[in-house]
């Protein structure tokens, strides 16, 4: 008897928030100040936290560095630059109050991080186990051939939208529009794949009124009409699922959002840790990445889950790929490592396993090495950190970042070809 198929049909969301999000506020000045510290001092130890409330930004952390830098100007022309220029906006660059209160790092940890336990044991001499891992922890990285980008289609979409509310606020193509802002984008599935846009969701700040139209509900009529053709439509270019008539545009839910950043709520670095990564379609390890210098591997090993599960995905060896390392703080080779492509592999999950340890440098120190972690390029001006900081640390096609190159996927699929053949044989 032919056993009955039935397809399992589901839907997903994720969201993401704009640069003048709260908390993405304290990530990009967190990472501006990573950024200022490592063009002066590559070595600088850095794990700068920000917070932000109603005209007031703290400043904490520990940083050990040779670097000379003015942090309250730094901050000050940081916040401007995303949009917060008038004390109008119940949040100023140049008015709100900075508090700096820092300290060094742990001189216990920086033993640990300066000096392997494979150096101290002098189990080797190689150069990638110079740097100890700077703490324990797990970290995940994660590719799908949704989109281009390699992303899940919606993390993919809402930072797309996020992203252009920021620019059209900026061009002055919708003057209205404040920098706080976000957005949600729910997807319909079956059997794995994307098949529809349930649901488009927005909410932006903006000014009470717009041109000579005062009434609230006139207001979000224009605001809603505006963000349709000048920010969601236009990001589906590319994208073989679109909206339809039967998907959901939601704006400004509440009625209004005139009262937002600092001053509508706090923020905190490192509270958008699932905006950082994936949406929630991935697992994540818990750690956050802004402000921290990459001996740090809630950071740096990240970005390397990143790419070792892009370069598989890219080499056409698996659909969808996870990839977990796991670290001891002080130690430089990882403890574990861990991969799955959901039964979506061309070859077994063992024989990429295989293939990982062989072919990527996963210590520290290599990372750091591999992806030019700690000298920044000269052409970004000093800026590296602070601009992934919004938006998405992955997928992000609009910056050349090292760990979003596919440049090991001709090498994984030609050396999986090459392991197939001798088993074969």
């Amino acid at each position: 008897m032919e056993e009955l198929h039935l397809s399992r049909r589901y839907l997903f969301t994720s969201e993401s928030v704009t640069e003048g999000h709260p908390d993405k506020i304290c990530d990009q000045i967190s990472d501006t100040i990573l950024d200022t510290l490592l063009s002066q001092d590559p070595s600088s130890r850095v794990a700068a936290e920000v917070v932000v409330n109603t005209g007031l930004v703290l400043i904490t952390g520990e940083i050990t560095t040779k670097a000379n830098v003015n942090y309250v100007n730094l901050t000050r022309k940081k916040i401007a630059e995303i949009g917060y220029t008038s004390a109008d906006n119940g949040f100023c660059g140049n008015s709100c109050s900075v508090i700096v209160a820092l300290d060094e790092q742990s001189p216990d940890i920086a033993q640990g991080v300066n000096t392997a336990q494979e150096t101290r044991e002098q189990n080797s001499d190689e150069l990638f186990d110079s740097i100890g891992a700077g703490d324990q922890g797990i970290m995940f990285g994660f590719a799908c051939n949704e989109t281009p980008e390699l992303m899940p289609l919606p993390i993919c979409l809402a930072h797309r939208i996020a992203r252009r509310l920021a620019a059209v606020r900026k061009t002055g193509d919708l003057p209205y529009l404040r920098p706080d802002g976000k957005t949600q984008v729910t997807v319909a599935y079956e059997d794995g794949r994307p098949v529809g846009i349930d649901t488009i969701l927005v909410s932006t700040q903006h000014t009470a009124t717009i041109g000579d139209i005062t009434d609230e509900a006139a207001v979000q009529a224009k605001i809603k009409e505006d963000l349709w053709t000048a920010v969601a439509e236009p990001v589906f270019g590319d994208i073989d699922v679109k909206p339809d008539k039967e998907t959901r545009f939601l704006v400004n839910p509440t009625g209004k959002f005139v009262i937002g950043g600092p001053q509508g709520d706090s923020g905190l670095t490192g509270r958008k840790i699932i905006v950082d990564t994936y949406g929630g379609y991935s697992r994540h390890g818990g750690g956050a990445f802004s402000g921290k210098d990459p001996t740090k591997v809630d950071r740096s090993a990240a970005y390397a889950c990143r790419y070792v599960a892009k370069n598989i995905v890219a080499a056409g060896l698996a659909d969808k790929c996870e990839v977990q390392l796991s670290y001891a703080i002080g130690v430089a080779r990882p403890v574990s490592v861990m991969l799955d492509t959901f039964d979506t592999g061309k070859v077994d999950d063992q024989i990429l396993l295989e293939l990982v340890k062989k072919h990527f440098e996963l210590r520290p120190a290599g990372i750091i090495h591999a992806f030019n972690l700690r000298n920044l390029p000269s052409e970004r001006s000093g800026r590296f950190y602070q601009d992934v900081a919004a938006y998405g640390h992955f997928g992000r096609n609009d910056l050349d970042l090292p760990w979003e190159r596919t440049d090991k996927a001709e090498l994984l699929q030609q050396a999986a070809n090459n392991l197939l053949s001798a088993a074969i044989v």
